[in-house]
């Protein structure tokens, strides 16, 4: 948040609040790495409810037979998983013979995907890291980052994941992206305001109302939400915030072939097929090409 603007902190502060400021210079402080937030979440990954921060496991189960039969061709590779969560992706890959390395910024899914490899004796490392300063290491047949994830990054963070993770590809490395539509994301930044009312969610344990905004900045073609998260006890507001960074199918290619990659394919979904329902994510398939010789 800019230096000259408060946080908003109490329901006067949000009568008041300031009008949407750029992308990620407000909306950028959502805390995936805090412990209480981090079990919070882990709680909405493992829950079967609905699709909201993990896919239901027969879905998952669908994905991971494509990129093993698909991308793999059947054959054991050392797989990178970035944002991986509590390993829902990763673990299923080892159980088919793929090496799998894991890192995300949440301490509690971490701790959850490495008790589970433990249990299952499942090739797979985890790391609690921050992928946009981690080391990914190499030798890697496939790079993933799947979910939308690549869009909260502002655009030179973006770039920056995309080369690290190309470096740690061996020649011929696919990276696999799963991101949003251009349309989805415009959709997502003119949806407005609404609010909702939850016994406890991922911001809070305790019973709560949440104010969400939405604003669409055409200019820089990102969208930007405003979580206002008010205790139904105590009438204490939290603010928090995430910005999403459009790209449209071009713009895809180009960031890729920026950072050297090239045979960038689209696919409608993680299965390669169109989905039963209209998503706002596709599949983007990119190789590192052989070193010239």
């Amino acid at each position: 948040m800019p230096d000259d603007e408060s946080p908003v902190t109490s329901l006067s502060d949000l009568v008041r609040r300031p009008a949407a400021a750029a992308p990620w210079e407000e909306a950028d402080n959502i805390p995936w790495h805090e412990p209480g937030f981090s079990e919070r979440m882990l709680r909405e990954h493992l829950s079967r409810d609905d699709d909201a921060a993990s896919r239901r496991f027969d879905t998952i189960d669908a994905h991971v037979e494509w990129i093993h039969n698909e991308l793999l061709m059947g054959e054991s590779a050392k797989v990178l998983d970035l944002g991986c969560g509590p390993g829902l992706y990763s673990s299923r890959l080892a159980q088919r013979g793929h090496e799998c390395v894991g890192i995300d910024y949440s301490p509690a899914s971490i701790a959850h995907a490495e008790a589970q490899a433990r249990a299952e004796k499942l090739s797979c490392q985890y790391r609690h890291e921050d992928i946009r300063d981690a080391d990914y290491g190499g030798g890697f047949r496939l790079a993933m980052l799947i979910y939308g994830e690549l869009n909260v990054f502002r655009p030179e963070h973006a770039q920056a994941i995309l080369r690290k993770a190309n470096r740690a590809l061996v020649e011929g490395g696919l990276l696999l992206l799963e991101s949003h539509t251009q349309a989805a994301i415009r959709s997502m930044g003119k949806r407005g305001r609404r609010w909702y009312t939850l016994e406890r969610g991922v911001f809070a344990d305790r019973p709560h109302l949440c104010l969400k905004e939405h604003s669409w900045h055409r200019k820089s073609s990102a969208a930007t939400i405003r979580y206002y998260v008010i205790d139904v006890a105590t009438g204490d507001v939290r603010q928090y915030g995430q910005s999403m960074q459009a790209y449209s199918d071009d713009e895809y290619r180009s960031l890729l072939e920026r950072c050297g990659f090239e045979d960038v394919r689209f696919h409608p979904s993680l299965t390669g097929a169109e989905a039963e329902s209209k998503s706002d994510l596709i599949a983007i398939v990119a190789r590192k090409p052989a070193a010239r010789r």
